[in-house]
């Protein structure tokens, strides 16, 4: 493999989902144009790219789920499918320059800070070497599948695949399916699997609150109602408040909890009128523990003939079908894993080592975290979007990724301000946040013992931010000056602010 070597950037952005877009856009804006991004895939995306499973679409309101700057404006769809989430990338993308920057095909696979230099040396799985000044991680927390290492798993003899690495060759007409997990994406391709196979059955480890999502499309009031001057803003603010003042609470149990979770119940009361798989479907902890599920077509599924439900824990898989704890052989010719993300695993299988050589791995041993989820002691020059607890289940993700970016753009101009080679989050911010983080996080449902990803193995919460996005936005108000200091390079490479 031959080795392309010197080459700089001032700025390198890793992945071109939602947060490397949308940096890319901040820079160009800002007249800040070397820069590049690079993504290891063969175009831009992100998980809009990877998850090509039937029936994916986003559970947030597109005029929610878009940028301030770039705002979705259709009048008739409110809940786009990933085709079109993916063709809005696209479009924000070019209306932005920015494949011009883009690099596709190119897999970051180390990056090094180089304290001589006060540079990042990056290397990728295609040969190229390439340094920056500074090196900001746009990979998201949805991007590596997670399947579960269930005894036999490589013994079985039919095809089988996770919902984001969708086999579409695979022939799944008039064949028994038995597809593994109950989430977002298990309710989202049941359907159209139970439409074509023989059979389904579903492997359900925990039941999921779900909640009716509305129709995909607006009605003709509404439609014309969005037509007016001025009505898509007031609507996108709207959908904002909505759910910092009724779902952001919820997730600390409050008042919205209660009748969340009688919604909840009466929908699956109304949908399922057998006791018994009522009873398996109910969850038996606080709703929002895990990613409250909108959907409205998984219970209907359920009542189908040839779909089945099966809440006994996975034992094994065998060449032909899967075994139970409790004695249960389902025999199966393809297996769907709907099993969710690793989430926790940050920037994996990235290796970052920051200053004096620390390796940002060996730092998050425990669980990852990062001041607001985007910048790291120790690691100068970098930062993180969409980093360790800064995942809103309440609400909007891009939006929380404008917050972070409109902050790094700040970081960004003070350094060019006080001249500085490098800056740094000092370790008294991060030891402030991290008490601050610690407090909020206890009074969450997230504190329950629910398994989900939002949690490392180590139990430490790693994912969600515990509050509104108003307030993530509050907080970042304040100037990176009070948070973060110049670096002075030493022998010792100390700390700054330690």
């Amino acid at each position: 493999m031959e080795v392309v070597e010197g080459l700089h950037s001032t700025v390198v952005v890793v992945g071109s989902g939602f947060g490397g877009i949308g940096m890319g856009a901040a820079l160009r804006r800002a007249g800040m144009d070397d820069f590049v991004i690079l993504e290891e895939s063969s175009e831009l995306g992100g998980v809009w790219r990877d998850n090509t499973y039937p029936g994916c679409n986003c559970d947030v309101p597109a005029h929610m789920y878009s940028f301030s700057f770039a705002p979705y404006r259709d009048t008739a769809v409110r809940f786009p499918g990933r085709r079109r989430t993916l063709e809005y990338l696209r479009s924000v993308a070019a209306a932005e320059g920015l494949p011009a920057h883009l690099r596709t095909g190119t897999a970051v696979t180390e990056a090094t800070y180089s304290e001589p230099e006060a540079r990042w040396e990056l290397r990728t799985a295609n040969g190229i070497r390439l340094t920056a000044d500074i090196v900001i991680f746009a990979v998201g927390q949805l991007h590596r599948p997670n399947i579960p290492e269930i005894p036999g798993r490589d013994e079985f003899g039919g095809a089988s695949f996770h919902t984001a690495d969708w086999d579409h060759a695979a022939a799944l007409r008039g064949r028994r399916i038995a597809l593994i997990g109950t989430g977002s994406s298990a309710a989202q391709c049941l359907p159209t699997l139970a439409d074509t196979a023989a059979s389904v059955r579903i492997f359900q480890r925990t039941p999921q609150w779900i909640l009716p999502k509305p129709a995909p499309e607006f009605g003709p009031a509404t439609r014309a109602a969005l037509r007016l001057p001025g009505a898509q803003r007031a609507y996108r603010w709207g959908l904002h408040q909505a759910a910092d003042s009724l779902l952001a609470p919820m997730m600390h149990r409050r008042w919205p909890a209660r009748p969340a979770e009688w919604a909840a119940r009466q929908y699956l009361r109304r949908s399922i009128a057998d006791p018994v798989l009522r009873g398996r479907l109910t969850p038996d902890y606080p709703i929002g523990a895990k990613r409250i599920v909108f959907d409205s077509h998984f219970y209907r599924t359920l009542r189908r003939d040839n779909v089945d439900l099966a809440t006994a824990a996975i034992a094994r898989i065998t060449p032909d079908g899967i075994l139970t704890a409790d004695g249960g052989r389902y025999d199966a010719d393809v297996i769907v894993y709907a099993t969710g993300f690793r989430a926790s695993e940050f920037l994996a299988p990235i290796t970052v080592r920051g200053r004096g050589g620390r390796s940002l791995r060996d730092r998050w041993r425990s669980g990852p975290d990062a001041f607001m989820g985007l910048a790291v002691p120790g690691f100068p020059n970098a930062f993180l979007i969409a980093g360790p607890n800064s995942f809103t289940p309440a609400g909007s993700n891009p939006t929380m990724k404008e917050h972070q970016i409109s902050y790094i753009m700040r970081c960004l101009r003070w350094r060019d301000e006080i001249g500085a080679a490098a800056i740094e989050v000092r370790a008294d911010a991060m030891a402030a946040h991290r008490e601050w983080l610690a407090d909020a996080l206890a009074t969450t449902v997230w504190s329950t013992d629910v398994p989900s990803w939002y949690t490392h193995d180590s139990g430490a919460i790693t994912n969600p931010w515990p509050a509104s996005v108003r307030t993530y936005a509050r907080m970042l108000r304040r100037p990176p000056a009070l948070s973060f200091a110049p670096v002075h390079h030493t022998a010792t490479a100390e700390v700054v602010g330690a």
